[in-house]
């Protein structure tokens, strides 16, 4: 056991469950929250305590990580009914490590810091398998100290980290590298599409694309995925869909027009709307498909 901070985890989903299950593997002692309970059953079995509310892991704790859905569920758990400040006791810290608008994070961390709390924002690149490998990516922003004297955890759980500067600017790189991944998934369906609508097979364009520097870990990993039609989502699409429209309020607010992230939001939209949401974000080839049926 870490002689360390006791560490909280509020939302278990996909990848929480993930950072949660690394972090107990290394021994450090956890406390979760998540408001579907069945949801950190698993967790419970490898050691971790399960809290009734944000302010009992809160209290439990003295690092509190978030990973929910949008800004919306980070003020819940953060400032509402049983939230995060009501367990607020002297040395807490929390991390934000959800994908949110960057201008949302400002006023989240202004609120926590007029409680005497401090907050990071540490979203990351890499999967839930990277995240119980310890291979992911963080990008920090908020008070250096605070994020340097709680870096052993983020050691454990990342191969990397990155510190940005001011809170907001860890969310404002994590959504431009979600932009890169929602184009490079569009541009791999419709390379594919465009191969097998002229009677090629997709395999040989993969691999010529994969011999060449402008290959990518996606169209190394994802792309035989793709062509096989196996969609098993590590990131849904509709949560794709959900990060271009807050890139695109991020643009607006920063009086910045991006006219190639609006085209994609408008895919990924219908795309959720047509039934695709559910898939993996690289499941929009099967939305490209469906647009080219005559």
């Amino acid at each position: 056991m870490h002689s360390l901070d006791k560490i909280g985890i509020i939302g278990t989903g996909m990848l929480g469950r993930a950072v949660a299950t690394r972090l107990l593997k290394s021994g450090f002692q956890l406390t979760v929250y998540n408001r579907t309970t069945e949801k950190t059953d698993q967790l419970k079995t490898l050691g971790a305590s399960v809290a009734d509310s944000p302010k009992d892991v809160a209290r439990s704790s003295d690092f509190v990580i978030t990973i929910v859905k949008d800004a919306q569920a980070v003020e819940a758990v953060s400032f509402g009914k049983d939230g995060i400040i009501d367990g607020k006791h002297d040395g807490l810290a929390v991390a934000d490590m959800s994908t949110i608008n960057p201008v949302s994070s400002r006023e989240i961390a202004k609120k926590y810091s007029e409680k005497g709390i401090p907050m990071l924002d540490t979203p990351v690149m890499g999967g839930p398998t990277q995240a119980e490998n310890g291979e992911l990516v963080l990008m920090v922003g908020g008070n250096k100290t605070v994020y340097e004297n709680h870096k052993k955890i983020f050691d454990t759980i990342g191969s990397k980290a990155f510190y940005l500067g001011e809170n907001g600017s860890g969310h404002v790189m994590k959504l431009a590298m979600n932009l890169q991944i929602s184009m490079l998934a569009l541009s791999l369906s419709e390379s594919i599409t465009l191969v097998r609508g002229a009677g090629l097979e997709p395999e040989i364009f993969l691999e010529i694309l994969n011999s060449t520097y402008f290959k990518t870990g996606m169209s190394v990993n994802k792309g035989p995925k793709m062509i096989k039609g196996d969609f098993k989502p590590t990131f849904t699409l509709k949560m794709m869909k959900k990060d271009l429209d807050i890139i695109n309020q991020a643009a607006e607010k920063f009086n910045l027009s991006l006219p190639m992230t609006r085209l994609a939001y408008k895919l990924y939209q219908d795309a959720s709307e047509n039934g695709f949401g559910e898939l993996d974000y690289t499941g929009i080839l099967e939305f490209v498909k469906k647009m080219n049926k005559k």
